[in-house]
């Protein structure tokens, strides 16, 4: 009756273990990953077969400097203009005071419509022009009411000079150009800098007639620019992530952890693989190949217990969206079986203790 008690013991304990002992619970077996059948190419990483997934060369950064030039302001509602108007006639008989005396200063904004209103000029559009031309206006209208005026236009508080930064950067806003055009660098570097990585950062510049997309790093790599009045520059997190499954050190969603990360540098920023239970032999990489015309998967598996296997791995390079497995060594996933078995024989005589 004990034994039979005991035993029946050791049939349930299997039983409610059988899922996740006897199967795997962190991915498939090796043996089955390395199935001919399977709906994917397995590739086993060695000196023959490495090339095409070898990260490329560094490339070396730009010697150019980018240098700051003016862009023609293009008015719009919600600017500032501060308007200096001279008027060269016989003292007392002008309009405007004369230029000896400072002349006469309005300070006007452009209305929603892209109007401005100005003494003895009235309503005028002024939205899309540039400064001298707003200038050329005023001249033109004052023609006829007095005898020698000039006048002169300055951009005092700008929408249309200025450059919109927003997203992954520590303060976006708004920022004017009017000590000066900016660079992209510049605009960036007055929003506080990003807040991750610049491998993990892309930078998108849109300016009315086009869009851009950039990864931060090219642009620190020498590829910046000047930007254009009323351009916007959004700051996004870069897609690039990686999954580790399995016995590694930290398995989950992962940052890859440089620009061009290697296999070996995506294993270590994940704890590198679990010496109690990990298969050396049975680490691997699946790809989807969706950015390509391969339509058809892709594992490919490199033993780690090989010498050679280290240097491979600094070389293979991870992509977004990978997802890194390293199997369990068979004497673990024997050792996940004996385990409930153990526990219930201890189990068993504790019970038969207590019974006498």
């Amino acid at each position: 009756m004990r034994n039979s008690a005991v035993f029946g013991l050791i049939i349930a304990t299997l039983t409610f273990s059988g899922c996740s002992g006897v199967i795997s619970g962190a991915g498939p077996y090796k043996g089955d990953v390395e199935n001919p059948n399977a709906e994917y190419d397995l590739v086993e990483i060695n000196a023959n077969s490495i090339a095409p997934f070898m990260r490329p060369a560094a490339k070396p950064a730009k010697a150019n400097i980018t240098s700051p030039l003016a862009q023609s302001v293009r008015l719009m509602g919600g600017d500032a203009l501060s308007i200096l108007i001279t008027d060269n006639a016989p003292e007392g008989s002008g309009l405007f005071a004369p230029l000896s005396s400072g002349g006469t200063q309005f300070k006007v904004r452009i209305d929603s419509q892209g109007m401005i209103s100005l003494p003895y000029v009235g309503h005028q559009f002024v939205a899309g022009m540039t400064l001298i031309q707003v200038e050329d206006m005023i001249r033109q209208k004052l023609k006829g009411v007095t005898s020698d005026v000039q006048a002169h236009v300055d951009l005092i508080g700008d929408l249309s000079g200025s450059v919109l930064v927003a997203g992954a950067v520590k303060s976006p806003g708004r920022f004017s150009t009017l000590q000066g055009p900016l660079t992209l660098l510049d605009a960036i570097n007055q929003a506080g800098g990003p807040v991750m990585e610049p491998h993990l950062v892309n930078v998108t510049i849109r300016n009315g007639d086009q869009v851009n997309t950039l990864n931060y790093e090219e642009i620190l790599a020498g590829n910046n620019s000047t930007l254009r009045p009323n351009s916007e520059v959004i700051l996004e997190r870069a897609r690039k992530r990686f999954v580790a499954m399995g016995a590694v050190g930290s398995p989950g969603l992962h940052d890859l952890p440089a620009q061009n990360t290697s296999l070996l540098d995506a294993l270590g920023s994940v704890g590198g693989l679990k010496e109690a239970n990990a298969n050396p032999s049975g680490v691997f990489v699946f790809r989807l190949n969706e950015s390509s015309n391969i339509t058809k998967p892709l594992v490919m598996r490199i033993d780690m217990r090989d010498p050679a296997a280290i240097f491979y791995a600094r070389k293979v390079m991870l992509q977004p969206d990978d997802t890194i497995y390293v199997t369990n060594a068979a004497v673990h996933e024997w050792q996940k079986i004996i385990s409930p078995i153990v526990q219930t024989l201890v189990l068993g005589r504790t019970i038969d203790s207590l019974q006498k």
